[in-house]
């Protein structure tokens, strides 16, 4: 082996594996910055279903698409998973309560906010930064989650600075 080789051999790092541990690993992910979002539907008995979302993001162009996940525990779960149509509603940065509502349990969260239907019956919050209204394009599992893949076929802006989500807490881009 050439003097060279040696030398290069000595100084290369040694790969170690890790245990990848659910708590680490939500840490690590909180590294990421996003945005905070308010996702709705129709229940199958016409019911206001709505839950706090932070896994969006936008997928294409042509055709407009976007997507968001959902933990299968959720409880609703299951609306989700059988909607046709579906609204994201980016929140503003003043509406960390909104956000706190909508990721409570056990509570009818729509009595407390002003909010329309569409002509799919989705409810459609009065008070946003961006709305996106969907139709249900694809659906993948994805371990714990399953992924909702929706064309866009309406959205709204409202001149708004947006809420943010890092390490676990709300933050400010400005």
């Amino acid at each position: 082996m050439s003097t060279e080789a040696k030398l290069l051999t000595a100084v290369a790092p040694v790969e170690q594996q890790h245990t990848i541990e659910p708590l680490q690993l939500r840490q690590v992910f909180g590294q990421f910055a996003t945005g905070v979002t308010i996702v709705t539907t129709s229940g199958e008995d016409g019911s206001a279903v709505g839950m706090t979302v932070s896994s969006f993001n936008t997928v294409s162009l042509e055709p407009p698409l976007i997507l968001w996940c959902i933990d299968k525990k959720t409880g609703c779960f299951d609306a989700f998973n059988r909607c046709q149509d579906f609204a994201i509603h980016v929140l503003a940065q003043s509406q960390q309560d909104l956000s706190a509502l909508f990721a409570s349990r056990g509570q009818d969260k729509f009595e407390q906010v002003a909010f329309q239907r569409n002509a799919a019956g989705v409810p459609l919050l009065e008070d946003y930064c961006a709305r996106i209204q969907c139709r249900i394009s694809a659906r993948h599992d994805g371990g714990d989650h399953v992924i909702i893949v929706g064309e866009v076929t309406e959205m709204h802006t409202q001149n708004r600075e947006p809420l943010v989500f890092h390490r676990g807490r709300y933050a400010s881009i400005c």
